[in-house]
């Protein structure tokens, strides 16, 4: 077991033993006046029969939303909010959210602003969520088309990640979430980054290692930067681009997963890092190489790129006016608050669509 300490707060990342500390919690006297758990249609048949036979509290009660970016919205943050009523939740009551980092961003929400906040674990079941929304204590819903516009920051009561449950993926949700980890090795891990372009299949890896590994880059940054005033930035790097395109893609009839975008985002803003940084060009072909070696390419010729440029410019990190990128300074080290032309933009989205 691995225990990853925060400022408020505990990241746990084991196997069987994970079971103790989360009952420990539960079973805290008369702590909590209820408990209930949030879960999608996949976390509910996958994850809900092995978490409750091993958290032994039969009292919890149990709160459904639909699974998927595209319900990552006001309308079913309602339906959770309405649930809560109907279950009778107080403000001495848990909610903990089983799932990816759909039901962790929006339950954390709902949680954070019902009756003025009750607590929350998050319990992440996606490799994305395991990695990327399980430290940090960003809580948000999409508006809009945009991604992640209504939210705030609050830390949850723990974490706990169990990597057994990453069984039951879908390859394809599998390498999503992996860009994430690509990316944390990219902006402050050059050991990591050196590690992992010798993995070639996802099938065979040591996820409570890598995961761990990823955990405490995020950390580290965190720790430093709360609420994204400065250096946390560098965890965008990829998603200013990233964002944009798997924004217009649930307009199409074939929408990206979070990491798939991310993943077309880091290769397009390795280049602007060439082209307006000091990354060279052998490591942007490095970066393309080993992303393409793993998620394959996306045909985006026909994206029009004055949508996209609009939905960039609605990005959280964007001030006066200029859309801000996080970029390489060399693989392994990243720098946030780069400004770039609109010229340069559409630049490595050719660059991207010619590969």
């Amino acid at each position: 077991m691995h225990i990853l300490t925060l400022e408020d707060y505990q990241v746990v990342v084991g196997e069987e033993d994970i079971w103790t500390p989360i009952r420990n919690v539960l079973h805290k006297g008369e702590m909590y006046s209820s408990v209930l758990i949030l879960v999608d249609e996949n976390t509910e048949q996958h994850c809900l029969p092995t978490f409750l036979d091993n958290i032994e509290y039969p009292k919890a009660k149990i709160i459904r939303v639909p699974a998927g970016e595209a319900n990552k919205n006001l309308d079913v943050c309602n339906s959770i909010w309405a649930q809560l009523l109907e279950q009778e939740a107080d403000r001495r009551s848990l909610v903990i959210n089983l799932g990816g980092g759909v039901v962790g961003d929006m339950g954390g929400f709902a949680a954070a602003t019902f009756k003025r906040g009750v607590d929350f674990i998050q319990f992440p079941t996606s490799l994305l969520a395991m990695v990327d929304a399980s430290i940090g204590g960003k809580l948000a819903i999409d508006y809009k088309q945009v991604k992640n516009t209504i939210g705030l920051f609050l830390n949850p009561q723990a974490v706990f990640i169990y990597p057994p449950f990453l069984k039951s993926l879908p390859d394809r949700e599998l390498r999503s979430g992996y860009a994430e980890i690509i990316k944390h090795a990219l902006i402050a891990d050059h050991g990591m980054w050196d590690g992992i372009q010798q993995i070639h299949r996802l099938d065979g890896v040591k996820w409570n290692q890598l995961i761990h590994r990823s955990l405490a880059v995020k950390k580290k940054i965190v720790e430093q930067d709360p609420k994204e005033k400065g250096i946390r930035k560098i965890l965008n790097f990829g998603h200013t681009i990233g964002h944009a395109l798997e924004s217009y893609s649930h307009m199409t009839n074939e929408p990206l997963l979070h990491g798939e975008a991310i993943a077309i985002g880091m290769i397009c803003e390795a280049y602007l890092s060439n082209k307006s940084f000091t990354l060279t060009v052998n490591s942007v072909q490095r970066i393309t190489d080993y992303i393409l070696k793993i998620y394959g390419k996306v045909n985006i010729d026909n994206w029009p790129f004055d949508k996209l440029l609009q939905l960039m410019m609605q990005d959280k990190k964007n001030e006066f006016g200029r859309i801000n990128f996080s970029l390489l300074r060399e693989e392994g080290v990243a720098v946030f608050n780069q400004n770039c032309d609109t010229g340069l933009i559409k630049e490595c989205l050719l660059y991207y669509r010619g590969l």
